[in-house]
């Protein structure tokens, strides 16, 4: 698995994807909802985003 195994803090990079020419993608996980999100860094710019399913629902892991 990647990414911090802090528990005591609220994220950790569940994996992390390097595309030549085109920049980082992350999934970090928010240890409080369970929500996945996605972070792109490309070039100077980045966003942050919830991951969402094919049906348009925002992906949960169960952190039970």
């Amino acid at each position: 698995m990647f990414g911090n195994k802090n528990e005591d803090e609220r994220f950790y990079v569940k994996s992390k994807e390097n595309i030549k020419s085109l920049g980082r993608f992350t999934v970090v996980v928010d240890r409080e909802t369970g929500v996945n999100y996605v972070h792109a860094w490309v070039g100077t710019g980045s966003s942050l985003t919830p991951l969402l399913d094919k049906n348009g629902n925002p992906i949960i892991d169960n952190m039970k």
